[in-house]
């Protein structure tokens, strides 16, 4: 009887300590929104935070990019406890890309590929991809201090302008081509939509939203046009088809590179520019969409 009791007693204690176990093994979110000065979303099991480059005035064939379409730096977490990874993309100026990347660095961070997203942008954009692991605490601040060595906006972000209840006729048309309901924030329609098949690097999975889902965003470009920019995740074996199929519809391919060192399966990113009506630009959109393994919407 003694023996049963105190194992009931272990039983209760474990029961108690149970939180406070879970705590110490999860991601801490807190920690980093103290460190980078705001908060992100949760996906799952990613934290993202974003810093949109609302410094930047940025014109592609005549549209002014919102920050939202393609000016988005932003910082991915996963992990637990101390074993916290961050992947993560950084829009930069060309005067910024080495200081950025020495600081960065010097946190141990990898970084994984330096490019170009867009076509004839003013200024001239480059994008930086890195990966870092340490604890949430430390790879939040290696982020901060590399995001300070640029002129990015790092203050608490503001409220900005509240989206209309209806959406403007030009995302709703979007959203019917695509036969997919995008996400409205900042005057962006934007869609992340999850490969089929699962993405490892390091034998770790890499989850969608932290950079391995097809992303495609669409504003308002005037004169009932939008503009659409985004990166495809594809596979070797579908590059080509995607081309094609971006070239039926008048889509210009912009870049094609990686964004990582060893994942697996091989992928690599295309990035895409088009002005034109919703239906339009969409239809290719989708079209392209169709050459690739993709969850069906909703899944």
């Amino acid at each position: 009887m003694k023996i049963a009791n105190n194992v009931a007693r272990l039983g209760l204690l474990s029961l108690a300590l149970l939180p406070l176990m879970m705590a110490a093994q999860s991601l801490d979110t807190a920690k980093i929104d103290q460190v980078l000065g705001r908060s992100g979303q949760k996906t799952g099991d990613v934290y993202k935070v974003g810093f949109p480059r609302t410094d930047l005035h940025v014109v592609v064939d005549g549209v002014a990019i919102k920050p939202g379409l393609a000016l988005g730096s932003w910082a991915a977490f996963t992990g637990t406890g101390d074993n916290v990874t961050v992947m993560g993309d950084l829009v930069l100026l060309q005067d910024e890309v080495n200081p950025v990347m020495e600081k960065l660095r010097g946190a141990g961070f990898e970084i994984t590929a330096v490019h170009n997203h867009l076509l004839g942008e003013t200024p001239r954009l480059i994008y930086m991809h890195y990966m870092g692991r340490g604890s949430a605490a430390q790879t939040a601040t290696a982020v901060r201090n590399a995001l300070a060595a640029s002129k990015t906006p790092l203050g608490a972000p503001g409220a900005g302008t509240p989206e209309a209840a209806a959406a403007p006729d030009w995302a709703r048309m979007v959203n019917d081509a695509l036969g997919r309901k995008g996400t409205l924030k900042g005057g962006v329609l934007s869609f992340g939509i999850p490969r089929a098949a699962a993405v490892t690097l390091g034998g770790m999975t890499v989850m969608p939203a932290a950079g391995v889902a097809e992303s495609v965003n669409f504003q308002d470009a005037g004169a009932g046009k939008v503009a659409t920019t985004g990166d495809f995740v594809l596979t070797s074996a579908e590059v080509n088809p995607v081309i094609s199929a971006l070239e039926e519809h008048q889509i210009s391919v912009t870049a094609l590179h990686s964004h990582m060192l060893d994942e697996q399966p091989r992928l690599f990113f295309m990035h895409f520019w088009a002005t034109g009506s919703p239906a339009s630009v969409a239809a290719g959109i989708k079209a392209a969409l169709g050459r690739i393994h993709v969850k069906p919407d909703g899944q």
